[in-house]
């Protein structure tokens, strides 16, 4: 364990899919692990109880949302994140770069950092490298991330060159700065899907003082499959010593796909933001509840699924008409069920990987969302 209570071990180890711990000083995490993502201090529509209730451990908060709106200050002095929402697993906030230059249309980035305008009042605020390790530090996240440079996932070569040089003087500004007692830091490998650049810059982040290390830039933009290759290249050759974070990916056959690979830990919007668009993700594919092939359909989303939304008997046809009539409850039973499906999946992956299955458990859930809904299958 370090000075700053962070330690991780690998538990077990199936081709490159590997099943560990990660350890702070306020509690632990089994990994692999989905985390959802809390933009605003909150998973939509949900409850922290319900949130833990799929089997979240960790949830994302964003420091650009945050830092303008309540502000650091106002979380410190609740005593952080965590005591603020009422969220009893740990937290993990990103640095706010991404959203620092793509939310605001006057944003100015240099080698020193970000200067951009609120998109809530078009004030003018600066973040560097430091000031995203301080204003982390207040929000009192237990895993925080360096200010990084994103470039567009299908950015010309010099500008994924310019965002490595960038992102390695950052790497060091960050690790410089005093961050509270007990958090943890990770650094973020960027590249875009060149894998020579990415593998050079795992070398060159692996080599500072990081407790983990992040793939960015991913899932922005570049085709999946070209993400795929990137990923299947690079991932197993990140440091093995430290957990592997990728950022901002993605459906469940992402999920299954970096599990093969290596990577630990995921977040995502996309469970909750489809929910909230009428999507359940299940074992069978998609449902999209809005389609009038349901609106007589008296199956739960997957009849497999133990969550409150399938286990509490709620029909098909009845979470179609709250959706189309703006009732809440739908957006909610939605996406505690999306989530539901992300704990289980990897859950699953990593009771695969200490059963050395790893492989035959990825073919059998792709192969299994690839079949017709139950609702289409014919009684024999």
């Amino acid at each position: 364990m370090s000075a700053n209570g962070f330690s991780f071990e690998v538990e077990a180890q199936d081709g490159n899919a590997r099943a560990s711990t990660l350890t702070t000083k306020r509690g632990k995490a089994l990994l692999p692990t989905f985390m959802p993502v809390g933009t605003q201090g909150s998973v939509k529509t949900l409850s922290p109880a319900e949130v833990a209730g799929t089997g979240a451990q960790i949830v994302l908060g964003n420091t650009y949302h945050l830092m303008l709106r309540p502000g650091a200050e106002a979380i410190d002095s609740f005593g952080g994140l965590a005591e603020w929402s009422r969220w009893k697993g740990l937290t993990l906030t990103d640095s706010g770069g991404f959203q620092a230059f793509s939310l605001s249309k006057l944003t100015k980035m240099t080698d020193e950092g970000f200067v951009f305008h609120s998109h809530l009042d078009g004030s003018k605020h600066a973040l560097t490298p430091e000031e995203a390790v301080r204003i982390q530090g207040l929000i009192g996240a237990d895993i925080q991330m360096q200010l990084d440079d994103c470039p567009p996932g299908e950015a010309p070569l010099p500008r994924v060159e310019e965002a490595l040089r960038r992102t390695n003087l950052w790497s060091a500004r960050a690790l410089a700065t005093p961050r509270p007692d007990g958090q943890a830091l990770f650094g973020i490998i960027q590249g875009s899907t060149h894998v020579d650049l990415r593998k050079r810059h795992a070398e060159e982040q692996a080599a500072l003082s990081f407790d983990g290390l992040a793939l960015g830039g991913f899932s922005v933009g570049e085709p999946i499959p070209a993400m795929y290759a990137a990923l299947a290249e690079v991932a197993p050759g990140v440091d093995p010593k430290r957990p592997r974070y990728l950022m901002g990916v993605g459906t469940p056959a992402d999920l299954l796909e970096g599990i093969e690979h290596g990577i630990d830990m995921f977040d995502c919007v996309l469970p909750t933001r489809n929910a909230r668009n009428g999507q359940a993700l299940t074992r069978f594919g998609k449902v999209v509840i809005k389609q009038a092939r349901y609106v007589a359909d008296r199956l739960p989303l997957d009849p497999s699924c133990a969550c409150p939304a399938c286990a509490g008997g709620y029909s098909r046809a009845y979470l179609r008409h709250l959706f189309q009539a703006g009732e809440i409850l739908a957006l909610r039973l939605l996406s505690v069920h999306n989530l539901h499906f992300y704990g289980e999946l990897v859950r699953g992956a990593r009771k695969a990987i200490l059963a050395q299955s790893y492989r035959a458990y990825k073919v059998r859930l792709m192969d299994s969302m690839t079949k017709a809904d139950p609702a289409d299958m014919k009684s024999d």
